[in-house]
This record gives C-alpha cells, structure tokens and sequence, in this order.
C-alpha cells in the first residue's frame, strides 16, 4: 500500500471511531472564557512576564543560537536554573527546551541496561516515549498502586531501579501517593522521578511543587522534572534535583546535548514569572480556590491541582459538549482515546488564578447547565 492510500484508510478509521482531531489556530484575542489551557496563574499574557521576554529577546536575540554546549549557554539559563532550584528546594536544576525534552533527558540518562524501570499506567506521554527510549527493563503498574510498586522493585534481579510517576496527573488530575512512594523507594534503593508538571505553581503553600511541599525535596534519590509552560506561563522545562545530577545530564542526556538551547524570551519570561509567584504567595491559592468552584459546578471531587477531569459516555458525547459549551463563550479541553490512560472519554477543564468574580460565576452556571444538568 502507497503512502496516501494508508494515510487515507487511517483516516477513515479515526473519522468512523470519533476520534479525529483537527488544529484550530484561534486569534490573540478570542472573546471566550479559556478553561482548556494550562495558563494556571494568568501569567502567559501578564505584562510583566510579556515586557521581560522582550527585553531578553532585546538583549540575546530571539534564539540560542546553538546547543548548550557549544554556545547557546546563556548567563539568563543559568539565573533560571538557579532562581528554579532555589524555589523548589532542590540544590540545581537544568533546563531543557521543552518539558518533553526534560523527562526524556531525565529517563533515558538514569536508565541502563541494569535498570528496572516501574512506570505508573497513567503518565504522560513525554515518560511513555522516555520508557520506549530507555535501555532498561519497563514494568507498567495500575495507577498509584504502592503495593504493586513494592512488588516491582523487591522482585527484580537488576542492581538499580526508577520510578516514574507524576505529583499531579494531568489527565485524572488527582495526586501521587508520593510519601508512600518515596518510602517504597528508599526501602529497596530505588529512585523516584516525579513530573511536577501541573503542580508547580498550584501545589503547596508558595506553589513550590508537591515534592517540597511533603519535605522530600533534599532525598537524594528523588529527580524532580517540572515545565515552564503551564503556571509560568512560559516555554520549556527543567530536571531538578543535585549538582552531580545536573552534571551526569549534562554528560549524558542526548535531548540536552543535541538540541538549541532555550530561546532566550522563553527564558526571560519564565524568569519574571517565578519572580511574580515567589512576589504573590496568594496566586497559587486563587488557583486553587477557582478549581473547588469549577468542580462543585461540574459535580467532581476537588482535584490536586488545576485540572478537573469530567468523565463522559464516549468520544462524541465529548466533541458535542465541547461544541456547546464553546457556544456559551468557554473553551474546554476535549480528551479521547488514545489521549485518555483509562480509555474514558472526557472534558478536561483548568483553573486560573485570573478567573473571578462574576466571569467565575458565569463559567460555573454555564458548566453546570451543559455537563451536570
């Protein structure tokens, strides 16, 4: 079969399953309610952070202009990496170019052939393709399964071992048992990689991260990886955790070594926005405060988080409520099969530390008239 016939019979199939998928670039200014982006404390479109990537741009030019290790290694990465570790309670920290980039760096380093790697079923793809990567054995667990983590690790026959799971999930939106698992882990020498993806910013009294906020920031064998593009407000990512880490990284994590730098207005601006949250303790609680609102419209329990998750009976029933809650002025997220860990069908909605007030009460009425009436 020729190249555009199998492009063509698999887009039938998506199209007969419900679940093809289309890009609708939307303008700067699109008149609706955005409960479907990940901009968790209003800070993507905040002045402040818009006026300092512009000024990086200003200062560095609008790219790296090479692999860190050649000469995209700016003194602006540097700031970052240690204004981000000393926020989130680690001792360094390296930032990637994507958050995708920092768990596949992070997995694919740690992970030899000597290695068991243990992956909860519902991580991210960026720790999926990481585990696919990775030269080390993979065992997929059920959920926030700890006993089944424990059997994993005190079964195997390799010397080392990672866990991988995320402190906020950012499908379900509920917690790791990240004590329990940190536990687990120290038992039988493991390490514990946590995505702090959708935490950083919402998670813990400052926004720190749900790893400093349990106290696990300073264990050795906890590697923390974190985004800049949800709560920041900004773009790319960063493993955190020790200098000699960070070093090893930068050694040997190849989606590191081998790409751009972070451009510095991406670099700049998620500088202003750390800035911002560690200047207003009170935004990560007014994103949480918008999430319990969101989930008593929608009739959920209260998320870990930012995000909600609303389950519904199949990949069209959540394109149509998608569709007419978009022609109430909100946009929501719509996840289907293969996007969805548990194969359910949902809308997926996120908090903002800027929604309140009478636009938060209009968005609850509306929610609860189209999905819980």
């Amino acid at each position: 079969m020729n190249l555009e016939d199998w492009l063509a019979a698999r887009s039938t199939q998506r199209e007969q399953a419900g679940l093809t998928r289309k890009l609708r670039p939307r303008p700067a200014h699109a008149g609706m309610l955005d409960l479907a982006g990940n901009d968790y404390l209003g800070l993507a479109t905040d002045p402040r952070v818009s006026a300092a990537a512009a000024d990086a741009a200003q200062e560095w030019g609008a790219g790296a202009g090479a692999s860190r290790l050649v000469t995209g290694s700016l003194h602006l990465h540097a700031e970052l990496e240690s204004q981000l570790a000393a926020f989130c309670g680690q001792q360094a920290a390296l930032v990637f170019s994507t958050g995708y980039h920092a768990n596949l760096g992070a997995v694919t380093a740690l992970a030899d052939s000597d290695t068991l790697v243990v992956s909860d079923a519902h991580v991210h793809a960026s720790l999926v393709d990481a585990c696919r990567l990775a030269r080390g054995r993979v065992q997929v667990v059920p959920h926030s399964d700890v006993a089944a983590v424990d059997d994993a690790l005190a079964s195997r026959p390799e010397s080392r071992a990672l866990v991988l799971c995320e402190s906020v999930y950012s499908v379900l939106g509920d917690a790791a048992p990240l004590a329990a698992l940190a536990e687990v882990c120290h038992r039988h020498d493991a390490t514990l990689v946590v995505d702090e993806a959708h935490a950083l910013g919402v998670a813990g009294r400052r926004g720190e991260g749900m790893v400093a906020a349990l106290g696990l920031a300073h264990v050795v064998d906890v590697v923390v990886t974190v985004t800049l593009s949800k709560a920041l407000g900004s773009q790319g990512g960063a493993v955190l955790g020790s200098p000699a880490l960070v070093q090893h990284l930068v050694n040997r994590a190849r989606p590191f070594i081998y790409d751009t730098g972070l451009a510095p207005p991406a670099v700049g601006g998620a500088l202003e926005a750390l800035r911002i949250v560690e200047a207003e303790p009170a935004l990560p609680e007014r994103a949480r405060a918008c999430a319990l609102t969101l989930a008593d419209a929608v009739g959920v329990d209260p998320p870990a988080g930012a995000v909600l998750s609303v389950p519904v009976a199949g990949p069209r029933e959540a394109v149509t409520a998608q569709a007419e809650l978009a022609e109430s002025g909100l946009r929501v997220g719509c996840f289907r099969p293969p996007s969805v860990p548990d194969g359910i069908s949902r809308l997926r909605l996120t908090a903002s530390a800027r929604l309140a007030g009478p636009d938060l009460d209009d968005a609850a009425a509306v929610l609860t008239k189209v999905v819980a009436g």
